[in-house]
């Protein structure tokens, strides 16, 4: 399980101006390394010795692109499949490189320097400056959400619904796009509204700060009283992101209802431990949330891994204990169905329930951001990090 799937970053031309006389050839940067695995024919298996790392440089795949060329680490140049077999998908370029740049300013001034065609996340402060320099912004919301994740175990302040109601009032989001220069969208509960397993939760996520305040004083907490707390939050965040930004701003909006919150930065794979080990754990001890952005691109990694109580830590990373005997019976019988309209009127179910529990502190959804230069003609942004490269022409 991983907070994200990465996808390519950007596009450009060779810059040879033969090839962009005769042929359409664009490369690619990619911000990360995509996870994957190998599938391969029994052929190619065999004429290569059986040998998985040669595979992966010579690999007999029937997509619309083959690989022409692969430098680990570095770069992928792909060409045009002329044989594949749906005409429909066959690419509108000719040749496509994907160039490794895990750097926000390098993509960014590549993309300004018409070294490539195109960005994956552009960083926030840039998008001013890429828009004057005539590149477009394309987005789209993306399975992936910002949140806080309390603790629900005994002696966890949030065990009290009331406050993790008034955390969520707190937030104004759309401050928070704003800071992101409006790559996001706000967050409403664990998918988006136009997601149909967003159904018709009961409690509304929303900036109402006098509410928060109401739902604090009920509880118990006031200005000179607050809820003093620790929450575990990375040093960086995962694409455009902006992890210590986005928190500190959060930080006030809470201490403005009485929620004074404590950081404990650290770097993001010292998170992953400790949201894996669970909030019962020693590492986790004077910690009563964590900060991991989650995928929801399916049930399972959208709701089961978090809310069902048999996906408790160390069996899965349900970190703060949650258990609602109802929640449980609906997952167990979406598992149990195989009617898509089913699941999906299941899921909206849950999602329902969670959100009326108010079981996370939900902030902004990614919307996976690409900026692109002006040749580049066609494009489509999916909904998913997973990009069909088809599409882009020049």
């Amino acid at each position: 399980m991983r907070p994200r799937l990465p996808s390519i970053a950007s596009y450009r031309k060779t810059g040879e101006r033969e090839v962009e006389i005769k042929t359409k050839a664009v490369d690619a940067l990619f911000p990360y390394q995509m996870l994957w695995f190998l599938v391969s024919s029994p052929t190619q298996w065999e004429k290569l010795g059986k040998d998985w790392n040669k595979f992966a440089s010579e690999p007999s795949g029937t997509g619309p692109f083959k690989l022409a060329r692969l430098v680990p680490r570095e770069r992928a140049e792909l060409v045009k499949n002329e044989a594949y077999w749906n005409p429909g998908r066959i690419p509108k370029t000719d040749r496509l490189v994907l160039i490794v740049a895990p750097e926000d300013s390098a993509r960014t001034a590549a993309l300004l320097s018409n070294a490539v065609d195109m960005i994956e996340t552009p960083p926030p402060d840039a998008v001013a400056r890429l828009k004057q320099g005539g590149m477009r912004i394309e987005q789209n919301v993306t399975p992936h959400v910002w949140n806080y994740h309390p603790s629900m175990v005994e002696g966890s302040p949030w065990t009290d619904i009331r406050l993790r109601k008034a955390a969520n009032l707190a937030i104004d989001r759309d401050s928070i796009v704003k800071l992101l220069n409006g790559l996001a969208r706000p967050a409403y509960g664990q998918v988006d509204k136009t997601n149909p397993w967003f159904g018709k939760p009961t409690f509304e996520l929303k900036y109402a700060p006098d509410e928060a305040r109401k739902l604090m004083g009920a509880a118990g907490f006031s200005k000179t009283q607050p809820l003093k707390t620790k929450f575990v939050v990375a040093s960086g965040g995962t694409g455009q992101m902006l992890s210590l930004p986005m928190n500190e701003a959060i930080q006030e909006m809470f201490k403005d209802v009485f929620i004074e919150v404590e950081f404990k930065v650290v770097e993001l794979e010292a998170m992953y431990t400790a949201w894996r080990a669970g909030a019962k754990a020693d590492m986790n001890k004077d910690i009563t949330a964590n900060n991991i952005a989650y995928v929801t691109s399916d049930p399972v990694y959208a709701f089961t891994r978090f809310f069902a109580s048999n996906q408790a830590a160390p069996v899965g990373v349900n970190w703060s204990y949650y258990k609602n005997d109802e929640v449980d019976k609906l997952i167990s019988e979406a598992l149990n169905t195989f009617d898509p309209a089913g699941q999906d009127a299941l899921m909206a179910r849950v999602h329902e329930k969670v959100v009326d529990d108010a079981v996370l502190i939900w902030v902004v959804h990614d919307t996976n951001p690409h900026a692109l230069s002006p040749k580049i003609k066609s494009y489509v942004q999916a909904q998913h990090w997973f990009q069909d490269l088809t599409t882009i022409g020049v």
